[in-house]
């Protein structure tokens, strides 16, 4: 047997590495891992939406993110779902960053990237956009009867309303997905609230109260919601700088302006060398287009009207949480004038319950004085004389109290009046 165990224990040596190989080759592979985390930790999934209406993700770093739309970082960490950011809307030289709810994009001149996220409110958000983009650009042209021509064939002309840049109508469907999810959230406040309110009137219990109390925090954090937005959307509509930075399509088309006028000057310069008189001609012809493309300003009109008309929406979805939020404040002021009769009828019955109290008191002392050891005429006179004094006393305590009650009931009549004066003012009519 124990030369048995003697080979068992050779061969296991034998099989088995050292304990510091398998430290090494631990150490490795965690130091691997580690590589290529590092190496793959600044890649981010982004829903990338094409002016064509295709979708698809592509796993892009910060940086490539950063060159591609020309974003600072403190930019992009506005997008950022861990960090808490209030609603925004930045227009930068070549990208418009949106950051309304649950929508956190970045919207160019051709494409709308967004940080990927298994949220169904964002999955609608990407089917609506979609759909807006196709719709837009299967639009056909309008057949418009050329009268300069002779021929009086129709040719295809673009008429009627103009159709919005590709920036604007996907800051459109962002301003209507976050609006949609507001409207939807008050709605349903508010179909909750009211019944909770009445119900509360009707019947003062700790349930109720709970629900109320739930209900009004809410309603508060909903209200500093729709506030941001709108102060978002009113700070645009007040700097038409910031509205004009939005235009992508009309700079994308001026820094191609300013590319061929560029060239224009390089041939400018070789004709130079041949004609002096005719380079400066073009230069100053050159000179006078590139002022005239850098005056040009686009016309912030359209941005204007769909900033308006959502924040006309967005001002009614304010409108009716301040209406409910009067309404909670109203209930809390009528629940606190129910509290405040129970106390004064609290009050009232203590001071009665008081008042008898000393007048029985009083009786006692009468009482007292007779079961004295003293001696009197009154011991020794009939019966009669002794339930007359007792009657007597009675009575006696009986008035005092009515007389005392009587005396308290006409020094409060000042109270009520005020009280009823203060429902008329606080009730709603």
């Amino acid at each position: 047997m124990a030369k048995q165990k003697e080979v068992l224990m050779a061969a296991t040596a034998a099989t088995s590495p050292p304990p510091d190989e398998e430290i090494g080759k631990a150490t490795a592979m965690v130091f691997h891992a580690q590589t290529r985390r590092k190496a793959t930790g600044g890649l981010k999934a982004w829903l990338i939406v094409s002016e064509s209406g295709e979708s698809h993700v592509e796993e892009v770093g910060r940086h490539s993110i950063m060159r591609r739309t020309g974003l600072p970082a403190r930019d992009l960490r506005v997008l950022d779902p861990v960090l808490s950011y209030p609603s925004s809307i930045l227009g930068r030289e070549r990208a418009i960053v949106v950051n309304l709810e649950h929508i956190k994009a970045i919207i160019t001149a051709t494409e709308v990237l967004m940080v990927n996220s298994n949220s169904p409110l964002v999955f609608q958000f990407v089917r609506d956009l979609q759909n807006r983009i196709s719709t837009s650009n299967l639009a056909p042209p309008q057949q418009v009867k050329d009268e300069n021509s002779g021929s009086g064939i129709d040719v295809p002309v673009v008429a009627g309303p103009k159709t919005l840049p590709f920036e604007f109508r996907a800051l459109e469907a962002c301003l209507e997905s976050a609006c949609r999810c507001l409207e939807s959230e008050t709605q349903t406040l508010e179909e909750e609230a009211y019944p909770a309110l009445d119900e509360l009137t009707s019947k003062i219990s700790t349930l109720n109260l709970e629900r109320v109390r739930q209900i009004k925090s809410r309603l508060v954090a909903i209200s500093g919601r729709v506030q941001k937005v709108r102060d978002e959307l009113e700070h645009l509509l007040d700097d038409d700088n910031d509205m004009a930075e939005m235009y992508l399509t009309e700079k994308l088309l001026t820094r191609s302006l300013y590319s061929t006028s560029s060239r224009r000057e390089e041939i400018g310069n070789l004709e130079a060398e041949v004609d002096d008189k005719r380079s400066e001609e073009s230069d100053q012809e050159e000179e006078s287009d590139g002022e005239e493309a850098g005056d040009v300003k686009p016309n912030i009109e359209e941005l204007e009207m769909l900033l308006e008309a959502y924040f006309a929406q967005i001002d009614g979805i304010l409108q009716k949480l301040s209406d409910m939020n009067d309404y909670v404040d109203d209930t809390e002021d009528y629940i606190n004038i129910m509290l405040d009769d129970k106390q004064n009828q609290l009050l009232q019955m203590g001071v009665m319950l008081s008042t008898a109290n000393m007048i029985i008191n009083a009786g006692i002392v009468v009482v007292g004085l007779f079961g004295m050891n003293i001696t009197i005429s009154l011991f020794s006179a009939p019966h009669i004389k002794f339930w007359q004094t007792t009657f007597g006393t009675i009575g006696g305590c009986v008035a005092l109290y009515v007389l005392s009650v009587g005396w308290g009931c006409g020094q409060r009549p000042w109270i009520s009046e005020d009280s009823d004066k203060i429902k008329c003012a606080i009730l709603p009519s």
